[in-house]
């Protein structure tokens, strides 16, 4: 009995349990689309590669098995590069399945030929060619396996476009069992124990959660610790609802306090890169003793020498911190002068952050469309955010209860990851957690990358509520009076500013296009009334364009996140 590569290939996914398929047909690779759906895979037709292998690589991180995406070769590949890096340095599993030219035409010029497994080395944790039908399957396994085991990451599989299409008999290939899931290590006893001493001796202690917290599901376990021990927390983006927002012990709007005058800071699958300014003064002590929870040894010891390094699965290591901590009965104070002083700053940053939201002024200021959507949206949605102040202010103000419900630009600081992931987390929540609603809150710029995504996300009729908080630009824009001026002096490439762009662009006009919903808002009264329709429709996509104030920027770095020049 023969058998195509294209049918080996979606054989070997499905056998690994692969759901998912992102990407864009063509020259090679149609066949191995139609393949894959005739295995019971799901394929998404999307618009750009970008937005495709976006979209695969989210999957990985919300249901901890690789998303795949499938493009062509050339172009197609280099289309998808972005998406490989932003899984591998969000360390989330990714399979990207590129065509490439005939083998017999190498070196030959042949149609988009590129050395895509050399380039793809840069990008991925494997990047490999199978030298033949045979071997397709045990190169899927060793790719599915690869991007979840240890710190997991993206793969790269390369198939000549003579193999697509090519037949063998099924008794010849080697056909590979899926693999077992990852295996789950913890660390070492002395480390625990001498963690638990430094904790207990600290005064100003502080848990940051990361990204990798999330990942491993150590939500149960993370709070048990936090309740325990009675220790502040602070989330990092991503890791916002491991532990709720709503908990009493979450400082988060007392980030910059708590970073700078900590004396033991637990990091729980948080990375001390940029996003934690590096673990260094003036940012934070010197004296600050770092106890270090990671999956990947290489990480132990970045930019700061730690105190203790625990080296495992952040889910397994919090168990043994948790049952170090039963045996010692220890529970930091609440009464103590450091959670005063958190309470206290706390409470002077929220009640600013409520000023601002209710300004009565026309357009509304950013903090006055998060007080709106926080007020109506569903506790329990999965929000998508990415922009520059947009996502900033967001990430303070909107709240979330449950992990691995908000993605956004991550490590990397990706723009335009927004509408594909929010197409991943719709496909997996229609098949996991069928009523749960994806909301999506883009700055104008930020939906600018993907925006015809919309299309994707009508034809495969996912009812994601798309929110553009329009600012006509890049951090600030100019209202349509200072646009007119502005025109007067000459030829818009001289003399408009770069972050500008067209004021009151219709970007929900190409929502109804497509046959979703638009709305176009100036007011909080439109704002409530839209999201209150699109809300209560759970059938249709619909974006809010949310018109605000084109200089309203974010209040004086309460939240610095991105200091790089204080965007």
């Amino acid at each position: 009995e023969a058998v195509s590569g294209a049918q080996l290939i979606a054989q070997a996914l499905r056998a690994h349990n692969i759901e998912y398929m992102f990407g864009i047909v063509g020259i090679p690779v149609t066949e191995i689309a139609i393949a894959a759906q005739a295995v019971g895979i799901k394929y998404v037709g999307m618009r750009n590669e970008q937005a495709a292998c976006y979209a695969a690589s989210a999957v990985g991180y919300l249901t901890g098995r690789p998303g795949v995406c499938l493009v062509v070769s050339g172009p197609g590949f280099l289309h998808a590069l972005g998406g490989m890096a932003n899984a591998t340095i969000n360390c989330w599993p990714l399979i990207v399945i590129g065509g490439s030219s005939d083998r017999n035409q190498e070196t030959m010029g042949a149609f988009q030929e590129f050395p895509q497994v050399e380039a793809g080395r840069l990008y991925n944790k494997l990047s490999v060619r199978p030298s033949s039908l045979e071997v397709i399957p045990a190169v899927i396994e060793k790719a599915v396996r690869t991007s979840m085991y240890g710190r997991p990451g993206s793969c790269y599989i390369d198939i000549p476009g003579d193999f697509v299409n090519l037949q063998v008999n099924k008794s010849s290939v080697k056909y590979v069992e899926c693999g077992l899931p990852p295996p789950i290590s913890t660390a070492e006893h002395s480390a625990v124990s001498k963690a638990a001493s430094i904790i207990a001796l600290s005064k100003q202690p502080l848990l940051i959660i990361g990204k990798g917290a999330a990942y491993s599901h150590a939500e149960n376990n993370v709070r048990k610790l936090v309740d325990l021990c009675g220790l502040p927390f602070l989330p990092t983006p991503m890791a916002k609802g491991v532990v709720p927002d709503n908990h009493p012990n979450c400082v988060a709007a007392a980030r910059s306090t708590a970073l700078q005058h900590a004396d033991v800071i637990i990091l729980l699958g948080a990375r001390l890169n940029w996003i934690l300014h590096f673990g260094l003064p003036p940012r934070y002590r010197q004296d600050v003793k770092v106890i270090q929870v990671d999956i990947c040894a290489e990480e132990l010891g970045n930019n700061v020498r730690p105190a203790a390094i625990l080296l495992g699965d952040i889910n397994a290591v919090t168990k043994q911190l948790l049952e170090e901590f039963n045996r010692r009965s220890w529970k930091y104070p609440a009464n103590s002068e450091w959670w005063k002083r958190l309470r206290e700053k706390i409470k002077n940053n929220e009640e600013r952050s409520k000023g601002l939201a209710l300004q009565k002024s026309l357009p509304m200021n950013y903090y006055t469309v998060f007080h709106h959507i926080r007020e109506l949206i569903p506790k329990d949605c999965i929000l998508v955010s990415e922009g520059a102040n947009t996502m900033d202010i967001g990430r303070t103000m909107l709240l979330n209860y449950y992990p691995r419900q908000r993605l956004d630009a991550g490590t990397f600081g990706t723009m335009g990851v927004g509408l594909g992931f929010a197409i991943a987390a719709a496909m997996v929540a229609r098949d996991k957690t069928p009523g749960k609603r994806v909301v999506c809150i883009e700055g104008d710029s930020a939906f600018g990358f993907s925006g015809m995504e919309l299309e994707t996300i009508c034809r495969y009729n996912l009812p994601i509520l798309i929110i553009v908080v329009n600012n006509n630009g890049i951090y600030t824009g100019l209202d349509a009076n200072a646009w007119e001026e502005m025109l007067k002096f000459g030829d818009p490439a001289t003399c408009v500013p770069p972050v500008s762009l067209l004021p009151n662009s219709h970007y929900e006009k190409i929502m109804s296009a497509f046959g979703g919903k638009g709305y176009f808002v100036k007011t909080p009264e439109e704002l409530q009334n839209a999201l209150k329709a699109s809300v209560t429709d759970k059938q249709t996509p619909s974006l809010i364009n949310v018109m605000i104030d084109p200089q309203s920027e974010r209040k004086k770095q309460e939240f610095p996140w991105l200091t790089r020049s204080n965007l």
